[in-house]
């Protein structure tokens, strides 16, 4: 008998998708289910739950009170193990068969945003978020009392877990493919290579979504103190406040519009430094600027601290003034490019999968422990 993989929802992009990727490599006789599959083709034989076949599917805040119940109805299934992929409730999930009585291990991104700590998030000051938050606190502390063990992408995460669901958590941080960022790109399209020829000779970067709670405002305010332009690198609808505040803030700002990897990886290369504003719950964009060789201005507060280290590969920043942000560019910038690099590797794939593997063997013990492989699946 084999094991089960579980995810959220599956989309295109995303590091919640890339740690799925990497487990389903990892494991690659497991089945795997997970709400819906938009990932484009991305993920293929991914088997979906009863809310693929509605019009929830189209959007997660008006499924999210539909979720736990679609999680408790998964099918018939016989698996000596069940590994669970959870940002929101993945970790509810139960099969009926055999595997409902299976050792369930839940490897965490976060517990629901929306429901323990929307401050963080948006989205979570939706009707709907709002709405259901407070009943589904006690279920969601109950379905995370199921799991033999529990794994958290950072220590930042583990309190939240401590916090939201009682229970300890194992920090084995996600992975990142430090050899890819670390390799060169020559190989650019005309239209990329026009891309980057219109860039400034030196820049600060910015690199998300172009969301509020990804502050970039906080990118342009660097670039201000500095007095050194910025390209903002990305797509989302907070782009007309940004245009409009570096225009106020008389500071040249160069937005690229979804790079592609070859791209990033260059935009990467080529700035001062990335700043990195955000409180994420781990963060991989640092990671991947410090692979090329970049320093990072990032957050002190949120998983960027625990990648970032202050005064080698960057500096991390606790109140974002003029006069903090002047002394964290500087900082970061005088870091060496070989310390960035070095550090992005302590965090590469091959280090995170024998810390699943670890932590998966010890949780269910070795009789029972599925076999790693190294075999190509999508």
């Amino acid at each position: 008998m084999s094991g089960i993989l579980i995810h959220e929802w599956l989309a295109r992009h995303g590091g919640s998708e890339n740690v799925f990727e990497v487990l389903s490599r990892v494991f690659p006789d497991a089945e795997r289910f997970c709400l819906w599959n938009d990932s484009q083709g991305r993920f293929d034989g991914v088997q979906e739950s009863v809310l693929a076949r509605t019009p929830l599917r189209r959007s997660k805040a008006a499924a999210l009170p539909f979720m736990p119940a679609a999680w408790r109805r998964l099918p018939a299934r016989d698996a000596e193990w069940i590994l669970c992929s959870s940002h929101v409730f993945a970790h509810h999930a139960r099969f009926g068969g055999p595997a409902r009585h299976a050792p369930k291990l839940v490897y965490t991104h976060t517990p629901a945003r929306y429901v323990w700590a929307p401050e963080m998030d948006g989205r979570g000051g939706s009707f709907v978020a709002r709405a259901v938050s407070a009943p589904l606190k006690p279920l969601d502390r109950k379905r995370a009392a199921e799991p033999v063990a529990i794994a958290a992408n950072s220590s930042f995460v583990a309190r939240r877990i401590a916090d939201a669901w009682d229970r300890e958590a194992t920090v084995i941080h996600p992975p990142i493919d430090a050899a890819a960022f670390a390799s060169r790109s020559d190989d650019f399209t005309p239209a990329e290579q026009q891309t980057l020829a219109a860039l400034p000779s030196e820049f600060l970067l910015g690199v998300s979504r172009f969301v509020p709670y990804k502050r970039l405002d906080r990118v342009i305010e660097a670039g201000v103190a500095l007095g050194v332009p910025v390209v903002l690198a990305g797509q989302g609808p907070d782009e007309a406040r940004l245009r409009a505040l570096a225009a106020d803030r008389h500071e040249l700002v160069v937005f690229v519009h979804s790079p592609s990897f070859a791209v990033l990886k260059e935009l990467y290369r080529r700035a001062l430094a990335l700043v990195f504003p955000a409180i994420e719950d781990f963060g991989i964009m640092p990671l991947e600027a410090m692979a090329t060789g970049t320093p990072v201005v990032a957050n002190a507060v949120g998983g960027t601290a625990e990648s970032v280290v202050d005064g080698v590969t960057g500096a991390l920043v606790h109140d974002w003034t003029h006069s903090e942000l002047t002394s964290a560019v500087e900082r970061a910038v005088a870091a060496q490019p070989e310390a960035c690099e070095a550090r992005a590797f302590e965090f590469d794939t091959p280090v995170f999968v024998d810390r699943v593997m670890e932590w998966v063997t010890t949780a269910i013990g070795t009789e029972r422990a599925p076999a790693s492989s190294g075999a190509q699946r999508p």
